[in-house]
């Protein structure tokens, strides 16, 4: 009943959110093309196709509860292929991370879900809230993803997000930190072909998703904002043609034939301060609505708390993510710079 209801319909997602005991134990079940879909918990799918992988592809949304638009287009995704009008020709694990913030349209229940990974689950203060719980179940997912399948696959990672709010490039992308590893042109020009044309190059650590697969298992992962914030049901879907077309274009074919990445066409940042919030009475000081990437003059004052002021580096020194509202020790605002590869 189960296993029908999920290929008529295909609606996997609202079955995870309003119908979630359904999956209390792990499903397992072919489809009549061959591929075979793994259930392990609500809101975590797997799709294996019944030739040869050559990718092992990871699409996570909804880390953030509030954010519907990469939810939208990864559920549409899971309803073509369960009702066989996509066939997947590599791996792919499909997850919808905060199922109960979805519900309550916030961007967490708790705790910020994107700064638990890479263990930060249980080496952080805090009490073990369910976004703590659901950190610890996706990393083990991932890990289980990327190591039960073949060596010589490639390992991709695209956990997909909307940003609080507007942005001067509407769509961008933060590619973790390295470690001294190559950034790869052709991943920019996958992303680029979804409309991406912003990159912040990370100079760090963190604790984000898209890190953890990058630096655990050396998976290209990368944080992909889709423009801004909306109400489930309120996005302008026509904004999202090309990031909808690249991923199904990525998932149905063998092999992906993109143009090379263009940087005239590209704005690339690196981050230059990453301004963590330290007092309560921690202000920011410009507008509620100034847009992500606005630039500021050397010496300008973007932020002030108790014993700390926070200025400019460097002439244009752009804003991104700016949000004074977050829990004391967690990032208030990064700013970045322009550079090149």
């Amino acid at each position: 009943m189960l296993v029908e209801k999920l290929t008529v319909s295909g609606q996997f997602l609202a079955l995870s959110r309003f119908d979630p005991q359904l999956f209390k134990h792990p499903v397992e079940f072919i489809l009549a093309n061959g591929v075979k879909v793994n259930i392990s918990s609500p809101g975590i799918i797997q799709f294996t196709p019944s030739g040869t992988s050559k990718k092992d592809i990871v699409l996570s949304c909804g880390v953030h509860g509030n954010e519907t638009a990469p939810i939208e287009i990864c559920d549409d995704l899971v309803t073509q292929i369960l009702r066989l009008e996509l066939t997947p020709q590599h791996r792919l694990l499909v997850i919808f991370a905060n199922l109960p913030s979805m519900d309550i349209e916030k961007r967490f229940v708790v705790e910020n879900l994107n700064r638990l990974f890479s263990g930060a689950h249980t080496t952080s203060s805090g009490e073990n809230n369910q976004e703590r719980q659901r950190a610890k179940e996706l990393e083990q997912v991932v890990a289980n993803f990327y190591t039960l399948g073949s060596a010589s696959s490639e390992r991709l990672h695209y956990d997909l997000h909307t940003a609080i709010r507007a942005s001067k490039n509407d769509k961008f992308a933060v590619y973790p930190f390295l470690h001294g590893k190559q950034h790869s042109l052709e991943q920019l020009a996958f992303l680029y072909a979804c409309g991406v044309n912003t990159f912040l190059l990370s100079e760090s650590p963190t604790t984000t998703f898209s890190y953890y697969s990058s630096h655990q298992f050396g998976a290209h992962a990368f944080t992909v904002e889709l423009g801004k914030v909306h109400r489930f049901g309120e996005n302008d879907m026509s904004k999202f043609a090309a990031v909808r077309e690249t991923l199904t274009a990525l998932i149905v074919n063998k092999e992906l034939n993109i143009p090379a990445f263009p940087p005239q066409k590209t704005y690339i940042y690196r981050v230059n301060q990453v301004i963590n919030k330290q007092q309560p009475d921690f202000k920011l000081h410009f507008d509620n609505d100034t847009p992500n990437f606005t630039d500021f003059k050397k010496g300008h004052l973007l932020a002030s708390e108790t014993g700390a002021e926070y200025r400019c580096e460097f002439d244009n020194e752009a804003i991104v993510f700016p949000n004074e509202n977050v829990a004391i020790g967690q990032r208030a605002l990064l700013t970045v710079v322009a550079t090149k590869l």
